[in-house]
C-alpha cells in the first residue's frame, strides 16, 4: 500500500469526508507504530474503546485540522487549536519515515505564523518526540499519564515562532 519514498506530499485542510480516513490513521498509528515504544497494554489503553465517527468528526471541526496526501492516499493529519496547541499528529504506518510528519508540522508552523500565534505546544508521545524535536520543539518537561491502569510516558514540548 505504501508509495515510493520520493512521492510528493500535499497538505490541505481537513474536509468532513476525511473523518473515517483520519480515524483509521489514528487507530493504525497507535496500534502499529506506537508498539515500537509502548507495550500492548499501553497501546490498548491509549486507543480506549471504539470511537464514534460523528464525535471524531466534531472534534476535528473544533480545531484547524490539516491532512497530508501522498501517492493518492491520506497519509497523515494534524490538529492546531487557536491557542497554538498541536493536539494530534499522526501518520499512517504505511507512510511513516517519508517526511509526512515533518511536512504537516511545517504547514502548521506557517499557519500559526499567519495567525500570529507566537508559541506552539504539544504533548508528544515517545514515538512523536523525535519528529517534534527535528522541527524545533524542545522538551519543557516529561510527564506520565495514567489511563485504564496503564502508565503512558510523554513530553510537554514547545516551540517559539
Amino acid at each position: 500500500m505504501g508509495s515510493q519514498p520520493d512521492t510528493a506530499i500535499a497538505i490541505r485542510p481537513y474536509l468532513p469526508e476525511d473523518a473515517e480516513a483520519t480515524l483509521r490513521i489514528f487507530e493504525r498509528a497507535v496500534s502499529i507504530s506506537a508498539l515500537s515504544r509502548y507495550t500492548r497494554g499501553q497501546v490498548s489503553a491509549w486507543l480506549g474503546g471504539p470511537r464514534d465517527l460523528a464525535t471524531w468528526a466534531a472534534d476535528r471541526a473544533r480545531v484547524a485540522t490539516f491532512v497530508a496526501e501522498r501517492g493518492g492516499e491520506l497519509a497523515g493529519f494534524i490538529d492546531l487549536a487557536g491557542d497554538g496547541y498541536v493536539d494530534r499528529l499522526f501518520v499512517d504506518p504505511d507512510h511513516g519515515r517519508r517526511g509526512v510528519g515533518r511536512a504537516l508540522l511545517q504547514h502548521v508552523e506557517a499557519e500559526a505564523r499567519r495567525l500570529k500565534i507566537p508559541i506552539l505546544t504539544t504533548h508528544a508521545s515517545l514515538v512523536a518526540r523525535p519528529v517534534f524535536q527535528a522541527s524545533g520543539f524542545t522538551v519543557v518537561y516529561p510527564e506520565t499519564v495514567h489511563k485504564d491502569g496503564e502508565r503512558l510516558d510523554r513530553f510537554f514540548m514547545r516551540r517559539s515562532l
